[in-house]
């Protein structure tokens, strides 16, 4: 029979709120078995703090954590991209490197499960060690519509049958609204019925100004690009509602960053979704956001629609970690009002929701085996309880 280990803290987050004078049992393997009260107890290991479930982080590039501290901070996104770009080209032994320590950053900062944007097979052998569970977000571009089945079948066979291969939890996902043709993106929703995709949604007020107008900083990138968008015909409305409804057949939408996202955008995404019987999740990376546009979601909008919320530390390119728990200290910062149940929800339960692990990860609940962590009661510090 299994040796059953009573954790007790100052308070217990299970997921959902705060449980006070509880006591968490966790057997051999970590699962839980139960949370009950505190009956004088005996053998109980007591933390000052707060235990909570292991953290949650749904959007990483994990394979570009070699370009740490390599681009300029606030250059806009256009000009972040074409930095990334040009920095691409990497021993690959030191990207492998710059993989593990990144890994074992996340591994130490609490987070449990990570939803992975690939270009590439890069990140697998540090993936097969199966320190965290990973959902793969497979990336595809291509922004002029007769190379779309060529964009697409090149991710089908070079990266999605590689990790596929291994049994590793996939999906083939748009990169942004601004670098996918409309046919490339009918080639993923095909594909994505039934599944979970993500895609980086209005990260820049310039991603509207391009579907709008057509006049934007975009025309740099494409120039930088050398590739001919005359035939261009912009839609005269925000990115979102040009692209959304063209992915009606996956059950959940990641969308991320949300930084030039208007109320009446997040009122059109949460109508499709409903009327296609979708869930919309709404990832944030304010540090991310903080470092390539110097700005920020409006996050009590979503708030305000009870629109569910998770949280991402995107890459190391745009971050100077990868902390969960660091992205939750920055919306305090900016957002006071917002309660710690509320965003360490997010952080856990709404996060293992969004990235289909809500089975296994995310609460404190019997039969789960979600991982806990000890934050201190102001959310500065996290440590695992192994």
């Amino acid at each position: 029979m299994n040796k059953v280990r009573k954790l007790k803290a100052t308070k217990i987050f299970d997921g959902r709120k705060f449980l006070y004078d509880k006591i968490l049992c966790i057997d051999e393997t970590a699962t839980v078995v139960d949370i009950i009260a505190d009956n004088n107890e005996r053998d109980l290991e007591i933390f000052q703090g707060i235990l909570a479930p292991g953290l949650i982080n749904c959007h990483c590039h994990l394979e570009l954590s070699h370009l740490k501290s390599a681009i300029k901070e606030k250059t806009g996104l256009v000009d972040f991209l074409i930095e990334v770009m040009q920095l691409r080209a990497f021993d690959k032994q030191q990207i492998l490197q710059s993989i593990e320590r990144a890994e074992r950053e996340m591994y130490s900062n609490g987070i449990v499960a990570v939803g992975d944007i690939c270009n590439t097979t890069d990140t697998l052998l540090q993936k097969r060690k199966g320190n965290i569970l990973y959902r793969n977000f497979l990336e595809t571009m291509g922004f002029l519509p007769n190379a779309a089945e060529s964009r697409f079948e090149y991710t089908l066979q070079n990266v999605c049958k590689v990790f596929s291969a291994e049994n590793l939890t996939t999906s083939i996902v748009p990169h942004a609204p601004y670098s996918v043709s409309k046919d490339l993106l009918g080639l993923i929703n095909e594909h994505s019925k039934g599944k979970i995709i993500t895609i980086h949604n209005q990260e820049t007020e310039q991603e509207n100004k391009f579907f709008q107008a057509g006049e934007s900083e975009f025309q740099k990138l494409y120039q930088f690009l050398k590739t001919d968008i005359s035939f261009y015909q912009p839609s005269g409305k925000n990115s979102l509602p040009t692209y959304l409804p063209n992915l009606d057949l996956p059950a959940k939408i990641l969308l991320v960053h949300n930084t030039a996202t208007s109320e009446d955008d997040i009122l059109f995404a949460e109508k499709v979704a409903k009327t296609n019987g979708q869930e919309i999740f709404w990832v944030l990376c304010p540090n991310a956001n903080l470092y390539i546009e110097n700005s920020l979601p409006q996050i009590n909008l979503l708030r305000k629609h009870h629109c569910k919320i998770a949280l991402g530390t995107d890459s190391l390119a745009s971050n100077h970690q990868l902390s969960i728990l660091s992205e939750v200290q920055t919306i305090q910062k900016y957002f006071p009002e917002i309660p710690q149940d509320e965003l360490l929800q997010w952080a856990t339960l709404n996060g293992s929701e969004a990235l289909g692990f809500s089975d296994s990860l995310g609460s404190f609940e019997k039969g789960k085996k979600p991982g806990t962590v000890l934050l201190d009661e102001n959310l500065k510090t996290i440590k695992r309880i192994e």
